[in-house]
């Protein structure tokens, strides 16, 4: 069986608590202090996963060809982090959508790798197939309907 680190699963943890933290924020009317709570649990968790030199190297801080990860990367990069400045001196609805626009950047090639594992999962994936929805999700993902079989 697959075992994890004693370091992964602080990660895993971490990273759980910081998404945790991150919703409830935004439920309970965007409170900055448990915004940035989430925000900093989350960035540590993620450095615990993947440990130090991969996280920095993912923020385009270390390695080689940083000229290129910065010129793919620099916007969501910059907007992720300046976000979470933002959240962190209060105020919080307009660090929350630049942060999600950083994420959007950082991540937006992730997610329809996501769409199609959540398309497998019993329930979600149900409603990730429904008429209504899947062309919407189609669209996000980058999907055209010739590819679609």
């Amino acid at each position: 069986m697959f075992q994890l680190s004693d370091t992964r699963k602080i990660g895993t943890l971490l990273v759980s608590l910081g998404v945790f933290f991150f919703f409830l924020g935004i439920l309970l009317f965007f409170d900055s202090k448990l915004l940035a709570m989430g925000n900093i649990m989350f960035l540590v968790g993620f450095t615990f996963l993947s440990g130090m030199r991969r996280s920095l190297h993912f923020f385009g801080l270390y390695g080689d060809n940083l000229k290129d990860r910065w010129i793919k990367r620099g916007r969501g990069i910059i907007t992720f982090l300046g976000g979470i400045m933002l959240v962190m001196s209060g105020w919080a609805v307009i660090g929350i959508f630049v942060e999600l626009f950083g994420i959007l950047n950082l991540f937006g090639t992730f997610f329809p790798l996501v769409f199609s594992v959540l398309r497998t999962v019993p329930i979600i994936g149900t409603f990730l197939n429904l008429p209504v929805v899947a062309p919407v999700i189609d669209r996000i993902s980058g999907k055209t309907s010739a590819s679609m079989v």
